[in-house]
């Protein structure tokens, strides 16, 4: 079968489907469709169709566009149409995490799995009421337990659903810290004497730093007379002939 013949059938699948699909699970579905048993599709033509439903939607007469999303692919609106389906949903659809259970998933995405106890440790803060929400929102999971803590206690991972809502297709997209960091450094701001608001005070600072100057360039005139001299203890200065008095 030509791949021409092929994205008709991946593209309804990817629509019709309530979850993001990969590769694998789309060649599966195709050859179980097809009943292939001797020529089965393979994933490097699945691949390939891909790659051109892609590029297909990628133009800007469509308004969504085929992404690697969540795991898998999936047809999403392009954000220049953020605004107007934001209408369909309300507040709902605009509401946003607060910091707090922003940092919680944040610690949680680069140090998971990981314990409640475990991201309090690293905020300094109780993290009930965030931890309970991020649930809630389906953006973390329990995991599992801890079997080396005490109690064990259970233990929190990002969600497929963490994906979605970050438009990412796994954790290793998220950007390294590194990268982070860099983007927070922020240069020390140099205060200048004229940045000041009262006017005296910057007098006052040109005028100290001018008799500075003219003190500087005030020649010694001991030195320059020939009248200096040399300590006589100081053997650097002694007189090459001493005189004998005797």
């Amino acid at each position: 079968m030509e791949i021409s013949q092929i994205i008709p059938h991946i593209e309804a699948l990817v629509f019709a489907s309530d979850k993001a699909l990969n590769a694998n699970d789309i060649t599966e579905l195709i050859n179980n469709a097809f009943g292939f048993l001797e020529e089965r599709i393979t994933l490097e033509q699945i691949e390939a169709a891909l790659e051109g439903i892609q590029e297909k939607y990628s133009t800007e007469f469509y308004p969504f566009e085929l992404k690697q999303s969540g795991g898998g692919w999936q047809f999403l609106t392009k954000p220049t149409f953020h605004t107007t389906i934001a209408q369909l949903n309300g507040d709902k659809f605009l509401k946003r995490l607060s910091n707090a259970a922003l940092e919680s998933l944040a610690i949680i995405a680069y140090k998971q799995p990981i314990t409640k106890g475990e991201v309090e440790a690293i905020r300094g803060v109780n993290s009930d009421y965030s931890i309970q929400k991020l649930l809630e929102k389906e953006l973390i999971v329990i995991s599992g337990r801890n079997e080396l803590l005490p109690g064990k206690p259970l233990v929190y991972s990002t969600s497929r659903n963490f994906m979605d809502y970050f438009g990412i297709n796994s954790t290793e997209d998220l950007p390294k810290i590194k990268e982070v960091l860099a983007d927070q450094i922020v240069e020390a701001t140099v205060i200048k004497p004229e940045d000041f608001t009262d006017n005296s005070v910057f007098e006052q600072t040109t005028d100290a730093i001018a008799e500075e100057n003219e003190q500087a360039e005030t020649p010694n005139t001991e030195e320059e007379t020939g009248d200096f001299t040399p300590e006589t203890d100081n053997e650097d200065f002694a007189p090459e002939n001493p005189v004998d008095n005797n």
